[in-house]
């Protein structure tokens, strides 16, 4: 999921999306480091998790790992992507900005999603659509909600209880459809605000104090502990908020007990997790600006390799092959992360929406 105001000019959140603009004659900052190595530590996590999909099965470890980091990567991400929108004012430019970074990259991977589903006959008369966010898409259409709404939760006095309230309601409500995938729009809202409502200092604590550190590894290592133990006991779904309680045969006041729960787990892994974040530029510094087509693109592959012979070897069942899943996906996100590949996606999205808007 930089400083938009007084921060580095983030062009993207993670996955990554343009930041809003800078007012005209604004000398521009330097990118923060922190923020881009967040970014590619993040989207890594992503690309193993979704590797270590068809591995679940039978294997109680995986699980466990699958099940941690579900807990935290796609919350860091909404809280990245929230403190990187606290400059958008809904301005012309700020508008352009999110066409070209999110409205149109959603419309283009909505597209080549489902005709490569079609293709891997996996939904072979699946339709285009552009209301029903299909595998990696929906946070994209999130993202787009969520900034456009910036501006209302600015202004609010409460944000965050406003939002958790709005998650909450979203998990006593079945009815909710797939239009825009909007209950996890819903559901992940109260990551976005949080990022909207930190400040500098906030991150600049977490990696600089010896508090933050000397309790992340414990609190890691519990959370781990936990999740092995909760593999037979707790349905993991809870952490994709996608749907409501009841969808998941629990009473409907699960909801918002899991709304508030989930939401103190993965805030409080989030942050052991930025508390290891180096802030000095590294080696994969540079891969942070390319999160965002990291994330779409590496979604080809690893449907390719669940619905293909990929898994098929008995070796990859055990610890040597799960490990070498894991290090060929980081392997591959970390390529699809490229500044190249950043760059000529980012390239296209703009000559695409520059014809049909004033510069």
């Amino acid at each position: 999921m930089p400083h938009l105001d007084a921060h580095a000019p983030h062009a993207t959140a993670v996955p990554q999306a343009t930041a809003p603009a800078r007012p005209a004659g604004r000398v521009a900052a330097r990118r923060d480091p922190f923020l881009d190595n967040a970014k590619y530590l993040a989207i890594v996590l992503v690309a193993a998790g979704h590797a270590w999909e068809p591995l679940r099965e039978g294997s109680r470890p995986i699980t466990a790992l699958y099940m941690l980091v579900y807990a935290f990567h796609m919350p860091l991400f909404a809280v990245i992507s929230g403190y990187l929108s606290r400059g958008f004012r809904a301005t012309p430019r700020d508008i352009t900005r999110l066409l070209t970074a999110v409205a149109v990259p959603y419309v283009v991977f909505e597209t080549a999603y489902t005709l490569f589903t079609r293709w891997s006959s996996e939904d072979p008369d699946r339709p285009i659509t552009l209301l029903d966010p299909l595998y990696l898409t929906w946070y994209l259409a999130a993202l787009f909600i969520w900034r456009l709404s910036t501006p209302i939760w600015r202004s609010l006095r409460w944000p965050l209880p406003v939002a958790l309230v709005i998650a909450a309601t979203a998990t006593l409500s079945p009815s909710i459809g797939n239009d825009l995938d909007l209950q996890r729009v819903a559901q992940f809202l109260p990551y976005f605000v949080l990022g909207l409502c930190l400040k500098p200092h906030h991150f600049h604590h977490l990696t600089t104090r010896p508090e933050p550190r000397l309790l992340a590894a414990p609190l890691f290592a519990c959370a781990l502990l936990l999740a092995y133990w909760a593999v037979p006991h707790l349905n993991y779904a809870w952490f994709f908020h996608n749907t409501s309680a009841t969808a998941l045969s629990a009473p409907a006041w699960y909801g918002p007990l899991m709304t508030l729960t989930t939401f103190g787990c993965s805030t409080a892994l989030t942050a052991a997790f930025l508390a290891h974040v180096p802030r000095h530029r590294t080696w994969f510094t540079p891969l942070g600006t390319g999160t965002l087509y990291g994330y779409l693109l590496h979604g080809f592959i690893a449907q390719t390799a669940e619905h293909g012979d990929w898994y098929a070897a008995a070796w990859l069942r055990g610890p040597i092959g799960e490990l070498t899943v894991t290090l060929i996906a980081a392997a591959t996100v970390t390529v699809l992360c490229a500044p190249a590949v950043g760059r000529a996606c980012r390239g296209s999205s703009e000559r695409a929406v520059g014809w049909a808007v004033h510069r």
